[in-house]
């Protein structure tokens, strides 16, 4: 079997120095942050989520839902880790946090063949329903094209980009979820090395879609 360089943006990733144990969240960093080229997934528009949203009351004087963050290294199943990651260990690895009682991200990456996939799950547990629904805005402030996820925790959105970089391309989906005080990030990418072609759109936003579930119910049966 041969085996073609990965490119400059899928060898950072594979680099034990990771930008996500530095950035927390990692939304600006690796190919989603400069997309050349945005792709929508139809849904319901960011507008309406937002002005959802803004019309349930505050919850600011409410007691915490959840105090700490799960370990996000056993929120997704080991089925969904081979489906989604073939050939990378189930295990996953945990990545470094400054907090790790409110901020823990796992990693899963695998080169099977020519077929490239990374899988990152990330939780922050914030000091309220109302920081955590800021925080969740921001995030999709940021973001271009996508859609609502409906019946993922208190609001989901996600959203598919597609980077070329050296005629390779590679696609990225994101899902950010929020759940009372706690929001949920899923990004899962793949590359073919052989084709140069991503994945389809449909084939990472399901992918994403339903590691974000997975990692939400996880979320939701540690509570307390």
């Amino acid at each position: 079997m041969r085996y073609l360089p990965l490119p400059l943006a899928l060898t950072a990733r594979l680099s034990p120095v990771v930008v996500l144990a530095a950035a927390g969240w990692a939304l600006s960093s690796g190919p989603f942050a400069a997309p050349q080229a945005a792709e929508h997934k139809p849904a319901e528009e960011k507008t309406e989520t937002r002005s959802a949203s803004a019309s349930a009351p505050s919850t600011s004087t409410a007691p915490k839902a959840y105090t700490a963050a799960p370990a996000p290294c056993e929120s997704v199943a080991k089925k969904t880790i081979e489906s989604l990651v073939p050939g990378a260990k189930t295990a996953g690895k945990e990545i470094p946090s400054t907090d790790s009682k409110l901020r823990r991200t796992c990693s899963w990456n695998a080169l099977k063949g020519y077929d490239y996939r990374w899988l990152d799950v990330s939780y922050e547990v914030m000091e309220s329903d109302d920081a955590a629904q800021k925080s969740y805005e921001a995030h999709l402030d940021k973001k271009s094209g996508g859609g609502a996820v409906p019946g993922l925790g208190d609001s989901a959105y996600s959203v598919v980009n597609l980077t070329t970089e050296d005629k390779q391309e590679t696609r990225e989906g994101v899902v950010i979820a929020r759940a009372s005080n706690a929001l949920v990030m899923i990004t899962y990418n793949g590359s073919d090395f052989e084709s140069k072609k991503a994945p389809s759109t449909d084939t990472i936003n399901k992918g994403a879609i339903k590691a974000a579930k997975e990692a939400v119910a996880a979320l939701e049966s540690d509570k307390g």
